[in-house]
């Protein structure tokens, strides 16, 4: 594709959102908004601004195709690169002429194999001309395997980018080459030969390796932790040990360069559990200090260029960034106070901070992206993530602070159907997944579409979530199905008590750990729930800790870890769904994507059994070829429209 085509309207800046889209707001307003809408993959997927933020890359739908498009500053397309349905992870800028594009795959393994399958990542070099060709990592060298293990980051030594990746390393046998393990290499890639050599060695047999980047590319610091034991060692590039400890279940590694470049900060937990961070000099010449003791970290920003950490994105109520530089300290306040009612997000920068991509999403907005241009104090809006979904179609969106039943504090974010009264409406409880993660006042897409139709959504942020400090986050260790699940309809009780929500009208319907707390809310607690639908959950407690320990190589540390989150193993079937189906009082939809990683299909055929035996009533959709993560389009929004009708026929909104 030429130099100089025009970018359709979706890409166009300094357009409304109704000028975009050629519509007035009442057009929007007979009709709700159809669910492809919602569960379709967003018109923007990913955005990324090159080193000196002269081009911008973009993930996303153009002319009705999903792709990755190359522009410029003058918004005009220099290259397209048309991707269909495959799974894209990540796009990424190294320097200004060449995108790096992570895409994984799900393929089986062989016999010889724990797991039966396994998602396999691959990196993509696209150069932004059109006329140069694209090109897989290793692809082109027969001794190391076509995947990449772990993306190391990108440095600019002397005037010639490189980029950095583990990858497996091949020995030949007669005329072919196979894997005498699994244990990744670090590689240096040159981006104009796509040629790797070896910077590190794989770590032995038994033992997990990590390694930091010093400014000039080569290794700066090398962790390595031993799996039996957690006793781990710290060293420079000398092999110098710079820092020793113990961490049993696997708490501690590598943070980041520090931000003069000369020293690595890490992580291990104190005494008392608590996760800190410490700072070493690289030569050793000065021991380990505390860094940032005082801090909440939620992100960490660094220098693309030589692994620099420029600052973090402080937690909170409002986050809010924080750079050590005060040029840079300037430009995020500038930026963040521009955004005071959004879920605001620096995405990335140009090396000056001269130019900023921003994203932002919440009541009101479906997801927009913006270039901040600090010369001419300008924001120019890039992207629409939904544009077929006017402001006034987004619900409400809030925080609802309120407390567990022992005391604790908590909070959940309530999502409205836009332009009703927030009195006496149907609910539907959206846990969320991980359990280590949290929702916040961001446009959910899963949420509006259920707010769209009628209901209030409660997000709720149980003990175990991000959204605070570590202890309680290490509050929910031992609280599956227990207090984790009754913070859950603890927030159901608040919400009756308000008048927001009626206490006989709400279904509980979640993903992964969601999906878990769904099954638990109708098995494990009764009299609460209409319908539950659960999406790649885990039903089993005891079958997903034999299967995770198995597939980790029978890992110490992974043992440990898990044992320290669900507690001792003889209380695991009193946690377990399955071992509850008996109890179900309410119609439970499973609905699981065949080529899951995370959480094997087989949890959810075992629930299925379980319903059957115990003749409740339930039904199961298998989502083929998808993953855990609703990848692919079509299955996304098979999932939405199969929960949706489930919704509704079991917990009417009218």
């Amino acid at each position: 594709m030429g130099a100089q085509v025009n970018i359709p309207a979706i890409f166009r800046p300094v357009l409304a959102t109704a000028m975009l889209l050629g519509l007035t707001p009442s057009a929007y307003s007979a009709e709700p908004v159809p669910l492809s809408a919602y569960g379709d993959l967003p018109g923007v997927e990913d955005m990324a601004l090159s080193y000196t933020g002269k081009r911008v890359a973009v993930l996303g739908v153009l002319d009705g195709q999903r792709s990755i498009v190359i522009m410029n500053n003058e918004s005009a397309v220099e290259r397209l690169l048309k991707v269909g349905d495959a799974k894209v992870r990540s796009v990424d800028w190294i320097g200004d002429d060449t995108l790096v594009v992570q895409v994984s795959q799900t393929e089986k393994l062989g016999i010889e194999f724990a797991q039966d399958q396994f998602e396999f990542y691959r990196a993509l070099i696209v150069p932004a001309d059109p006329a140069a060709e694209v090109r897989f990592v290793f692809g082109s060298q027969r001794d190391i395997a076509k995947a990449v293990f772990g993306n190391y980051g990108r440095r600019l030594v002397g005037d010639h980018w490189k980029a950095y990746f583990g990858g497996v390393q091949l020995e030949r046998r007669s005329f072919e080459f196979f894997a005498p393990h699994t244990r990744p290499a670090l590689f240096s890639v040159d981006l104009e030969t796509n040629q790797a050599s070896r910077l590190a060695p794989p770590s032995g047999e038994g033992y997990n390796v990590d390694w930091l980047l010093a400014g000039d590319g080569t290794v700066a610091a090398t962790f390595q932790i031993e799996e039996s034991t957690g006793k781990w060692t710290l060293k420079n590039a000398q092999l110098n040990t710079l820092a020793t400890g113990v961490a049993t279940t696997g708490n501690a590694g590598l943070v980041s360069l520090g931000p003069d470049g000369t020293s690595a900060i890490y992580s291990e937990e104190d005494a008392d559990d608590v996760t800190q961070w410490y700072q070493v000099a690289l030569d050793g010449s000065a021991p380990a200090q505390p860094f940032l003791p005082d801090a909440d970290i939620d992100r960490l920003f660094t220098d693309r260029a030589s692994g620099r950490l420029l600052g973090y994105l402080a937690g909170g109520a409002v986050p809010e960034p924080k750079f050590f530089s005060p040029e840079h300290q300037s430009v995020a306040r500038k930026i963040h106070r521009a955004f005071p009612q959004a879920d605001m997000r620096l995405v990335d920068w140009a090396s000056d901070f001269s130019r900023v991509l921003v994203r932002t999403s919440g009541s009101g907005n479906g997801g927009t992206w913006y270039i901040v241009d600090m010369k001419q104090m300008k924001a120019n809006p890039i992207g629409f993530e939904r544009p077929t979904i006017a402001p006034e179609q987004v619900g409400p969106i809030s925080t609802v602070e309120y407390t567990a039943a022992d005391g604790l504090a908590l909070d959940g974010i309530l999502t409205l159907p836009p332009g009703r009264e927030a009195k006496d409406l149907p609910l539907i409880m959206l846990p969320h997944g991980g359990p280590h993660s949290h929702d916040n006042e961001g446009f959910d897409w899963w949420a509006q579409a259920f707010a769209s139709r009628g209901y209030a959504v409660f997000q709720p942020n149980f003990r175990g979530s991000t959204n605070r400090d570590e202890t309680f986050e290490r509050a929910g260790n031992g609280e599956w199905g227990r207090k984790m699940q009754s913070d859950i309809s603890d927030g159901l009780e608040e919400l009756v008590r308000r008048g927001i929500v009626s206490r006989d009208r709400a279904c509980i319907v979640g993903a992964s750990y969601g999906g878990y707390a769904a099954l638990a809310g109708v098995t494990l607690q009764q009299g609460l729930y209409r319908c539950a639908v659960s999406v790649a959950g885990v039903a089993d407690i005891p079958m997903m800790y034999s299967a995770d320990y198995r597939d980790s190589g029978q890992s110490g540390l992974l043992k440990r870890s898990l044992l320290e989150e669900l507690g001792p193993r003889g209380g695991f079937a009193a946690i377990s769904p399955t071992r509850f189906a008996a109890q179900a009082d309410a119609p439970i939809l499973l609905i699981h994507g065949r080529n899951d990683t995370v959480v094997p299909f087989n949890q959810s055929t075992k629930m299925a059994d379980a319903l059957k035996d115990a003749g409740k009533p339930f039904k199961f959709v298998e989502l083929r070829n998808e993953d855990h993560w609703l990848s692919r389009a079509d299955t996304r929004q098979q999932m939405l429209e199969e929960t949706m009708a489930f919704v509704q026929e079991h917990n009417p909104a009218d």
